[in-house]
């Protein structure tokens, strides 16, 4: 999907949602990390994280635009537009918008998912670690036996 597509598809969703014209830009931003979607305040553009769509699907493109066009007319309408305001909130329960989007695992809690276990060859002692050790510097503390990565 270009940039030019998801234009249309923002400008579409707004005229069947929420009744209002959408008159500016919608983007595909990559260097979107940790969220589905932004709304700009100053440009009036709204961002979309392109993992969010090829992870998740259309549905999930849908509900985070729907939930960024929220921001975007009430911010227009000089209302509350932030997540803590009750415009906003009222909003998102009458165009039927998500509070939230889906999860992305970013780099960090891909890693942080990643384990290591070391045993005491003497007494079975495991040991969970983020970080690889050298097994030739170090002992087990319960009884100072030798380790072994399992």
């Amino acid at each position: 999907m270009t940039n030019e597509e998801l234009t249309g598809l923002i400008k579409e969703i707004s005229l069947t949602k929420f009744h209002k014209p959408f008159r500016h830009k919608g983007v595909f931003n990559s260097r979107l990390r940790t969220t589905g979607g932004r709304y700009m305040l100053r440009s009036h553009n709204i961002e979309i994280n392109p993992g969010s769509y090829e992870k998740f699907g259309y549905s999930e493109l849908e509900g985070i635009i729907k939930h960024e066009l929220c921001h975007y007319h009430l911010h227009i309408e000089g209302r509350g537009y932030k997540h803590r305001d009750r415009d906003f909130r009222e909003l998102l329960k009458e165009t039927g918008s998500p509070r939230f989007c889906s999860v992305l695992e970013n780099k960090k809690q891909q890693r942080a998912a990643k384990s290591y276990i070391y045993q005491c060859l003497a007494c079975k002692t495991n040991y969970r670690r983020k970080i690889r050790m050298n097994t030739e510097r170090y002992r087990c503390g319960q009884c100072s036996g030798k380790l072994a990565a399992k």
